[in-house]
């Protein structure tokens, strides 16, 4: 299972990404401090494409392993007895 943190630093990086993009599409900034913003999106992006592509990796690993379960039914009640 994907770890609470991974999904939390995937939210917390994209947030950052969304910020460095309104600040850089103002204008307002120098050459130097465009190029520090930009850089910084670059390794943001990269960190949110990383952690997309392992969690499509982890949903076909479940869809293969779910293609091979025997469906159970789920009842409450069932566990109990």
């Amino acid at each position: 299972m994907q770890k609470k943190t991974d999904s939390i630093n995937f939210e917390k990086s994209l947030i950052e990404l969304e910020k460095l993009i309104k600040i850089m599409e103002k204008g307002d900034l120098s050459l130097e401090d465009s190029l520090k913003h930009f850089e910084r999106g670059i390794s943001l992006t990269r960190t949110c494409q990383q952690a997309l592509s392992e969690a499509e990796q982890k949903v076909s690993v479940l869809l293969e392993k779910s293609k091979n379960a025997k469906l159970e039914s789920f009842n409450q009640n069932d566990n109990e007895e």
